[in-house]
């Protein structure tokens, strides 16, 4: 990989993150949280919301991770529906980041211009389809957690304290490739539907 290779994913990156982590805090917002907002993280600004290490993993193996934003789900009017639309804003964030790229790509006859866009697409798109799976700490969790019933709170804990080596083996396995194919295709045909 050389170095405008390097640059254009790290632009590419910055956006996924960025537009990702803004829309769980804007979201948590609009439903009446405003942790995020007080610690400065309902912003567009990469440098809040990037976590080096996750940064260096996304350019070198194409998965990584940000620093999460802080959500307090007991501000929300309804808890279940609250979280519900909180995971799934960084999603659709990252969706609608990829069909502005393909927008561009589509009226911009620039090479420059259109490789970023691509490449920003595809991050964008990769973003969203990770973050949907249902292994915590993704938002994919987020969304099944809230259907299972309060008392069965502890349990889930407990899961949730192994999830990163079950995180780490379906990647080094190939695995995780298997079962984000099919959302990441899901994604991909509406996000084209506006080329």
């Amino acid at each position: 990989m050389n170095i405008s290779n390097i640059l254009v994913s790290l632009v590419a990156i910055a956006v996924a993150i960025s537009v990702h982590e803004f829309g769980h805090a804007y979201a948590a917002h609009l439903l009446g949280d405003d942790t995020a907002k007080m610690e400065g993280r309902m912003t567009l600004d990469p440098a809040k919301h990037i976590d080096p290490l996750g940064l260096l993993m996304m350019v070198v193996v194409h998965i990584g991770w940000a620093k999460p934003v802080p959500v307090n789900p007991n501000n929300f009017k309804n808890y279940k529906i609250g979280n519900i639309l909180v995971s799934l804003s960084g999603a659709i964030g990252n969706i609608l980041a990829a069909i502005l790229c393909v927008v561009v790509m589509k009226y911009v006859r620039m090479d420059a211009i259109s490789t970023i866009a691509y490449t920003t697409l595809m991050y964008n798109v990769g973003f969203a389809a990770f973050n949907l799976l249902p292994v915590p700490p993704l938002d994919g969790w987020g969304i099944v957690s809230s259907f299972i019933p309060y008392k069965y709170n502890e349990m889930i804990y407990k899961y949730e304290s192994i999830s990163y080596p079950i995180l780490l083996i379906l990647i080094f396995t190939g695995v995780y490739g298997v079962i984000v194919s099919p959302i990441r295709d899901v994604i991909m045909n509406i996000v084209w539907m506006f080329y």
